[in-house]
């Protein structure tokens, strides 16, 4: 898979890489690449937004430079799948990640404050992401977020077996985890459910599964 990441903030990707799961993929599985608008914008003196048409506050990520460095890279408008992160968008869920995971190759664009022109949603992209009902300072945390949340559904992202029971996973029924414990058995007068210690992997498994369905 390639991922191709435009932001102003190109450091803000620099840990990513050198973590599991993404750092396990690089180089095979995943070709990640960050561009930074300034490096291809049109205007003068790395300018890349401007103040809104209609006035108020904020700045604008203007839409001839998001086509500018698409002009860069791609040569025009790309015809694979384009994500831009704003609060505007759908809600990002693990049947998106999936979706989004098996393209073989994906944009992701990030903006600061006050977002994108609007043309930039309608013309350039086919998908508008949020991670939440909530509003950050840019759009390079969202982009780290589906990055990550990518990257470890990609083979050899994770340790053999590790993501086959997590939460969302077809295992749990898309629901969410249940409850683990490990060691120490007691801690200050925190114990272990008896039944996890009891070595009876069938109401084990009947433990956890109603607390899946208890807490999804």
């Amino acid at each position: 898979m390639r991922l191709d990441v435009f932001t102003l903030i190109p450091g803000a990707f620099a840990w990513l890489q050198e973590r599991r799961p993404v750092a396990a993929v690089l180089g095979t599985e995943l070709d990640l690449r960050i561009f930074n608008y300034r490096d291809t914008t049109p205007l003068s003196a790395g300018q890349v937004d401007d103040d809104p048409y209609g006035g108020g506050p904020g700045m604008v990520l203007r839409v001839d430079v998001v086509a500018a460095a698409f002009d860069a890279v791609y040569k025009g408008v790309p015809e694979h799948r384009v994500v831009a992160l704003s609060p505007k968008g759908r809600q990002l869920d693990q049947e998106l990640v999936e979706g989004l995971a098996v393209e073989p190759v994906l944009t992701l664009l990030s903006a600061r404050f006050e977002g994108f022109d609007q043309r930039i949603l309608d013309h350039l992209c086919t998908d508008v992401v949020s991670i939440g009902p909530y509003v950050l300072s840019g759009g390079e945390i969202p982009a780290l977020a589906v990055v990550d949340a990518v990257a470890r559904r990609l083979p050899g992202a994770l340790s053999e077996g590790s993501g086959e029971v997590e939460s969302f996973s077809a295992a749990l029924h898309g629901g969410l985890e249940y409850p683990h414990y490990t060691r120490p058995a007691e801690f200050r007068g925190w114990g272990v459910p008896e039944i996890l210690l009891s070595g009876d992997h069938g109401r084990i498994a009947t433990w956890r599964s109603e607390h899946v369905r208890s807490v999804t």
